[in-house]
């Protein structure tokens, strides 16, 4: 078989014809789509696309929701050999057009909830580009169109009308004939938090190796797991770890119901996942921690009795388990099972069950995860297996299993990529020795579209530069600390990544929603925090507070806690940690730009937005959380 994602899907066809490959809610229930299905309707597409001049190479943009639709495009695309260029939902439509237009892009695909926004980018693509609507009517498509004065001399295309391409589903093994392992599959495009962003050119050699070693390394067996796929489509780990590696073993992915919109979306996944009986899902350190703190809001409404067995159970459940991989004692695990036992019994089991009745464990990426919340859940009985990837690695790079797992690392290396670890000085680093994470490998992307300076910059010597600091510890598991270009500087030039120090305050404190630390060569480290208001409010109205300087008390006390941790407290060096903070008036959005369509903190922006109030921060006046600003602040909160 060649090694191209369009003929395992073929052959998947072939061995599992009827089992569910994707599955999106409709007014009448869940409409499955089988791998058979799926590729004919992907074989139709390409007929269809072919028919309308799409040539080899050519580029075509997803900007939709996850749906069947997305993924029968985005294969049709890849079978008529051309290119998938795959949009976040969440982008402005400045970052639309600039992907567009970058990309030379000759189709764009479409639904009702992005229809608006691409409207927004149109003045500003600068090429003739066609569209697919990919929802089955055309009624809302045209009364948006003429709201908004635009013609229909553009072109305008239907999903529905993938059946005539039907009869070229015969042509099926040609258009796998002419498509090769070095043919690029996808141009996904970075965040672009430090300027434009770069399109990362992935080939089907990229993808095959990805996946192959995915399944491999987690020992997936075939037909028996499903998933509700919480990621968006576009989003790298999402897009190989699921829709990908899903073809290889026959998973079964239902989508969350879009109908509703972004907000209906957020509400319909506890529903979801109750109707679909994940055996596991996927998750990024904000999703996970959202449901760390559902979960600890919700033990927290049924009484002390209830809270005191729970918090009881999942402290010795970290305690059985240790780090996860270097195990404590027999005696000591004796000592904590039973209790941890019980919890499982009287509490844990209950828990478990909002998400389903099958699921087994969470598999993480996209960014630092606390070991806390890996704690927590292991001990819940739901581990999260975090790892870690870029993009321009197709991404995975590295993963925690269920047969090699230790908190507080990305887990091991996958088998068929290479790494080493450079130091500052440019030699190679020992074991527990920090540097730049760089790896090889044929999961290694072909390059930056367009890009070629960027590309000789991040590959280099035949090795992808990361930009991410790490080591290997004494176990052979990697240890992410953060990102080289987010490192802050303390005024003796003592360099520090913020991001694990971030993840540990937002875990930690119940009432933070954002922080982001700042030091550069200054005599201490501040911090910008974003609050949870509803925490806040929940807090206030519990215990009566009257005085917004009491709450300021508390408040400061959770964040600045990490010191007298007996985790944090040794993790972190002191002079590490903030002294003094800003409570900020709004969060950081994807609307005012603070964040990007992965989730990240575009830390330039909120510097340059926030350089004020940072400055205050080191005054004597600042220099102390107890500050007019703070207090002014708090005294919404107070009645």
């Amino acid at each position: 078989m060649k090694r191209t994602i369009t003929s395992c899907l073929a052959k998947a066809s072939q061995e599992f014809p009827e089992r569910v490959y994707v599955a999106r809610k409709t007014d009448e229930g869940w409409r499955t789509y089988g791998f058979r299905e799926v590729y004919q309707q992907a074989c139709a597409m390409a007929s269809w696309f072919r028919a309308r001049g799409i040539e080899k190479g050519d580029r075509i943009a997803i900007l939709a929701e996850g749906s069947p639709q997305w993924v029968i495009t985005e294969f049709g695309a890849l079978l008529a050999g051309a290119i998938a260029v795959p949009l976040s939902i969440k982008l402005l439509p400045e970052e639309i057009a600039f992907r567009l237009n970058h990309s030379e892009a000759k189709f764009i695909a479409l639904s009702h909830l992005t229809l608006e926004k691409f409207l927004d980018a149109l003045p500003e693509v600068n090429h003739p580009l066609r569209i697919l609507y990919l929802d089955e009517t055309g009624e809302d498509f045209f009364a948006q169109l003429e709201k908004r004065g635009v013609g229909r001399e553009r072109g305008y295309l239907f999903f529905s009308s993938v059946e005539e391409g039907m009869p070229g589903v015969s042509q099926a093994a040609s258009f796998e004939e002419a498509i090769s392992e070095d043919d690029v599959v996808t141009i996904s495009y970075t965040s672009g938090t430090t300027g434009n962003p770069k399109g990362i050119m992935l080939t089907h050699k990229n993808y095959y190796t990805n996946t192959q070693d995915s399944v491999e390394i987690f020992q997936v067996p075939y037909l028996q797991y499903q998933t509700l796929l919480i990621l968006p489509c576009d989003h790298s780990f999402g897009h190989t770890v699921g829709l990908f590696c899903a073809v290889l073993r026959g998973i079964s992915i239902y989508f969350v119901d879009s109908r509703g919109g972004g907000v209906g979306m957020v509400r319909n996944i506890p529903v979801n996942l109750i109707e679909t009986d994940p055996v596991f899902l996927l998750t990024v350190p904000t999703l996970s921690g959202n449901f760390m703190r559902k979960i600890q809001q919700g033990i927290e409404e049924k009484g002390p009795l209830v809270k005191a067995l729970f918090d009881w159970g999942i402290q010795a459940g970290i305690k059985y388990y240790g780090d996860g991989f270097n195990r404590p004692p027999f005696r000591l695990r004796a000592k904590y099972f039973f209790i941890h036992r019980l919890a499982d019994l009287l509490i844990f089991r209950k828990v478990r069950r909002i998400f389903g009745k099958k699921l087994q464990f969470f598999v993480g990426g996209g960014a630092l995860l606390d070991i806390r919340q890996q704690e927590f859940f292991n001990a819940l009985g739901i581990p999260i297996y975090q790892g870690y990837g870029l993009t321009e690695a197709a991404p995975v790079i590295s993963s925690n299993t269920p047969f090699s797992h230790k908190f507080g690392t990305a887990g091991k290396i996958c088998p068929s990529v290479t790494c080493k670890i450079i130091r500052e000085d440019g030699k190679p680093a020992g074991i527990g020795e920090l540097g730049e994470i760089c790896v090889q490998g044929e999961n290694v992307m072909k390059g930056y579209y367009r890009n070629e300076e960027a590309t000789r910059a991040a590959l280099r010597d035949g090795w992808l530069h990361t930009g991410d600091l790490g080591y290997i510890d004494e176990d052979g598991f990697l240890v992410v600390v953060g990102r080289e270009k987010a490192l802050l500087i303390s005024s003796d030039g003592e360099k520090y990544s913020p991001e694990e120090i971030e993840e540990a305050i937002q875990t930690l404190s119940p009432f933070v929603l954002q922080v982001m630390l700042y030091n550069d060569h200054r005599k201490y480290t501040s911090a910008l925090v974003v609050l949870d208001e509803a925490a806040v409010r929940n807090f206030v109205a519990q215990e009566k507070i009257q005085s917004e300087i009491y709450l300021l008390d508390r408040i400061t006390e959770s964040i600045l806690s990490l010191k007298k941790d007996p985790y944090y407290g040794k993790r972190f060096p002191s002079n590490w940690l903030p002294v003094t903070f800003a409570i900020l008036p709004e969060p950081f959005t994807e609307q005012n730009r603070m964040i990007n369509s992965t989730m990240k903190m575009v830390r330039y922006r909120i510097l340059e937005t926030y350089r004020d109030t940072i400055e205050y921060l080191y005054t004597e006046e600042g220099s102390r959380p107890k500050n007019p600003r703070n207090l002014e602040f708090l005294k919404r909160f107070i009645r």
